[in-house]
């Protein structure tokens, strides 16, 4: 994580998404949406393989998957987005379409990596590189049609939630609703255990009736694993679509529980929810209400009793419904007046509030958090870690900030996150001080923009390493985390309150580009230029005159004959006549394209740059 690039975000965050932006790109955005309203009306659907197998829809896939870290992970074949960036515009479109019209997956190559805050590990399954393009193009297909049916407390995996949304869920309901007995629920083996069967009934119970596509799917998850052969149960966690099948899964348990109480249906309706709330404590009804992130979820009661009954019930319905066994290790009922509940890399407690100063009035509570004991163990661990690297000379300065900055950036939630940092602090400042020998900052202009942005310039503890400012680690400050209530990315009027539709270039000149591709061209080079006339404001980035269908050309930087690549940093718009300027050695052809064009000092200086990259002389 760049340190710029993440003080932009944060100022952007409610204006921009980068899955919508592609989705823009691609103008499949209104398709997703079509599907998202057809499903919140109850519709089913049959033919969704046209739309999967489109071919806007697989070059978004390929847009959505080269930049993520896994691209460059090689499954069984040993290829990677690498590979498949080479490939030729229609060539990659009609390897996908072919391989989805008799989808056989390869098999599936299969690691073991360390889970956080344990000497244990967990598998990985990591399917070849085009079959994580295919799961992708699945995915953005059936991610709308699921969403309408997700229930609205279930927050990990979805298109624009986080773990603060449900770190704000969980406070929500210890400080508003005041319930403060938590039953934990670990579901051993999850991953590993889905039954198959269960899961292509409740895929189909969602509106997916499209035959082929569910044959496709029921393929997936019984890939052959390398070294043990082919899966009977499970969902491979490594996979693209894994997440949303695994929310799909427990989708079930998230509506049974609410259906208990936040959702249940009365004879007599109310005109506000708080009177059927109120109305539904007088009777022998569970207040039972669930926040629950991928597998990790949490279920919270009034009292006890209703607690025990309940666990009960829930340990019940996950062998009874979903076949699944609770680890009776690891699942208990918490009571958050007396113990620490652990969520998401936090812990929670509910204190009192104030002083008592009538006896006979209940006591009230609020939720403390602090980050987890076995969380902040391993940050020491891993920020010593860093530390030594950094003073090897393996690492920048900037890559141990961006560290830092990111986990302020998620542990800031945590009430008591200045207490559990300033621990932090104490465990690595030695390592530090030994490691780096950090010295005052002397010249105040050293220090980039975003850390007086982010207050860091505040904080005594912040020193300069190696000439540059280093995060003071034991410095945070306090963010609330706040209930989500942004809606569906897939409504138009929920969307604006956290992305705005890109208008840098007109419809027609993003149409045109994207209809009419370099076919000659490798599709790494035909995305990147759809990006670059958005960055560019649809102008020609030596004149600055506006770019028309007929007058624009993407040119490389360095030409591929001079080793340059497709990649974004090489390519720049240009108008027909400055790309002739770039290239021409010719007199008269200099002199017939010089006179069409008007430069400033500056812009001549930029061409010359060019031709001066494409090895001709300056004009």
């Amino acid at each position: 994580m760049n340190s710029n690039s993440y003080t932009q975000g944060n100022k952007q965050e409610n204006l921009k998404s980068q899955s919508l932006r592609n989705n823009e790109y691609y103008q499949m955005q209104h398709t997703y949406d079509e599907l998202y309203y057809k499903s919140s009306q109850k519709q089913n659907f049959n033919k969704l393989m046209p739309i999967i197998t489109n071919r806007d829809n697989i070059l978004l896939a390929y847009r959505n998957i080269k930049r993520n870290k896994g691209s460059l992970t090689a499954g069984c074949d040993n290829k990677t987005i690498k590979n498949i960036e080479k490939l030729g515009i229609d060539e990659y479109v009609k390897n996908i379409q072919h391989s989805l019209f008799n989808y056989s997956p390869m098999p599936i190559r299969r690691v073991e990596i360390p889970k956080p805050f344990s000497d244990k590990t967990r598998p990985l399954g990591i399917p070849t590189i085009k079959d994580r393009l295919i799961q992708q193009a699945i995915k953005q297909v059936l991610e709308p049609i699921c969403e309408a049916k997700f229930h609205k407390h279930s927050y990990g995996f979805r298109p624009q939630r986080s773990t603060k949304d449900a770190i704000a869920r969980f406070n929500s309901l210890v400080n508003i609703n005041k319930l403060h007995l938590v039953i934990d629920i670990d579901i051993k083996g999850f991953f590993d255990n889905v039954n198959h069967a269960k899961l292509l009934k409740q895929i189909w119970s969602l509106g997916i009736h499209d035959k082929k596509l569910l044959k496709i799917i029921s393929r997936m998850l019984k890939s052959e694993i390398i070294g043990q052969g082919i899966s009977e149960k499970g969902v491979p966690q490594g996979g693209i679509l894994s997440p949303l099948l695994s929310n799909i899964v427990l989708n079930e348990l998230d509506w049974w529980i609410s259906n208990q109480w936040e959702t249940l249906k009365t004879r007599h309706s109310y005109s506000k929810q708080e009177h059927k709330y109120r109305a539904m404590k007088n009777s022998n009804l569970k207040e039972c209400l669930i926040v629950r992130y991928a597998d990790d979820f949490k279920v919270l009661c009034r009292n006890h009793n209703e607690a025990q009954r309940l666990f009960i019930a829930i340990q019940m319905w996950l062998k009874e419904r979903l076949g699944l066994e609770i680890s009776s290790e690891k699942s208990k009922i918490t009571n958050l007046r007396k113990e620490y509940s652990e969520f998401l890399g936090f812990k929670f407690k509910a204190v009192k509030k104030g002083k008592e100063n009538n006896k006979t009035e209940k006591p009230k509570y609020v939720a403390h958090s602090w980050v987890a004991d076995k969380t902040l163990l391993s940050i020491v661990l891993n920020t010593r870690q860093k530390v030594r690297l950094v003073q090897k000379g393996v690492k920048a300065v900037e890559w141990l900030n961006s560290y830092i900055l990111g986990i302020h950036n998620y542990y800031n939630a945590a009430t008591h996150c200045n207490t559990s940092f300033t621990q932090i602090h104490a465990r690595v400042r030695h390592t530090i001080h030994n490691g780096l020998k950090p010295k005052d900052i002397m010249d105040k202009s050293t220090i980039p923009k975003y850390m007086n942005e982010l207050g860091y310039t505040k904080s005594k503890q912040l020193r300069s390493v190696l000439g540059k400012p280093l995060i003071p680690i034991g410095y945070i400050q306090h963010k609330t985390a706040m209930c989500f209530s942004q809606g569906s990315a897939y409504i138009n009027s929920n969307r604006e309150k956290f992305h705005t539709n890109q208008k840098a270039v007109s419809l027609e000149l993003l149409l045109y580009t994207l209809e009419n591709p370099i076919k000659s061209r490798s599709i790494e080079y035909n995305d990147n230029r759809i990006s670059k006339l958005c960055a560019c404001y649809g102008k020609c980035e030596i004149s600055g005159v506006d770019l028309e269908v007929g007058n624009m050309e993407c040119h490389h930087k360095t030409p591929i004959y001079l080793g340059g690549k497709d990649n974004y940093q090489n390519l720049i718009w240009v108008t027909k006549p400055i790309h002739k300027l770039i290239h021409a050695t010719d007199i008269d052809t200099i002199e017939k394209y010089s006179n069409c064009v008007f430069l400033s000092k500056e812009s001549f200086d930029k061409l010359n740059k060019l031709r001066k990259m494409a090895g001709n002389n300056p004009l």
